[in-house]
């Protein structure tokens, strides 16, 4: 591995190095990125990196039990294999990608490949009409949903996290997919429901018991 490095240019030994490193600290790299406040698309350096040096990458990663997932019609890689750390998303954070994904299903099939773009507002509206998401958040509750959503790669911001305000654009990338497949999203969206009907009860049971 080490004679494989040493025959690389000093610059693309460093990108192969940052390509690796973004794996494990952001799950997916991603063939495009974009520009959410002008919809510009980008290609991913990283991604370029995944293709010319595959069979390396895959022999660095198989050593540590992990693996190079390649997903060529979503232009995707991917980490996996049982040394990938799992990261268990919160409440919170699950109803906003059950949320996101509702909203990336409605605008691919009414308005087209390039109107992935999404807020804060039209999220909480998304929250109020299907009764997921019907309380205010704290600002610290929407900032730490925003930074998983972001590490994951299935949002892109404009800036920081703490800058995004209601009408700031947020583009939806397809690694929704990955999280939130078609198939299950409206028995999630039902499972979820109940959790949260059941959670209300439990809060109303200990009020009136306090009450007494």
């Amino acid at each position: 591995m080490f004679e494989y490095m040493e025959e690389l240019s000093v610059t693309e030994t460093e990108n192969l190095r940052k390509t690796i490193s973004n794996l494990f600290r952001q799950t997916c790299i991603l063939q495009v990125k974009y520009d959410p406040a002008t919809l510009t698309p980008r290609d991913n350096i990283y991604y370029e990196m995944c293709v010319r040096h595959k069979k390396f990458i895959e022999d660095y990663l198989e050593v540590l039990g992990c693996e190079l997932l390649h997903d060529p019609q979503e232009h995707i890689f991917r980490l996996g294999g049982d040394g990938v750390e799992t990261e268990k998303f919160g409440l919170t954070t699950t109803i906003i990608i059950l949320l996101i994904k509702m909203i990336y299903r409605d605008k691919i099939l009414g308005e087209g490949l390039e109107a992935t773009v999404t807020t804060l507002e039209e999220i909480r509206e998304y929250g109020k009409n299907t009764n997921l998401l019907n309380w205010k958040l704290k600002v610290a509750e929407w900032h730490e949903a925003l930074y998983l959503l972001s590490k994951h790669q299935i949002i892109e911001l404009p800036g920081a996290v703490r800058d995004v305000e209601d009408q700031t654009p947020i583009y939806l990338y397809s690694t929704i997919n990955l999280y939130c497949s078609s198939l299950n999203i409206n028995a999630l969206l039902e499972e979820y429901r109940e959790e949260i009907t059941e959670d209300e009860t439990i809060e109303e049971s200990l009020y009136e018991n306090a009450a007494e």
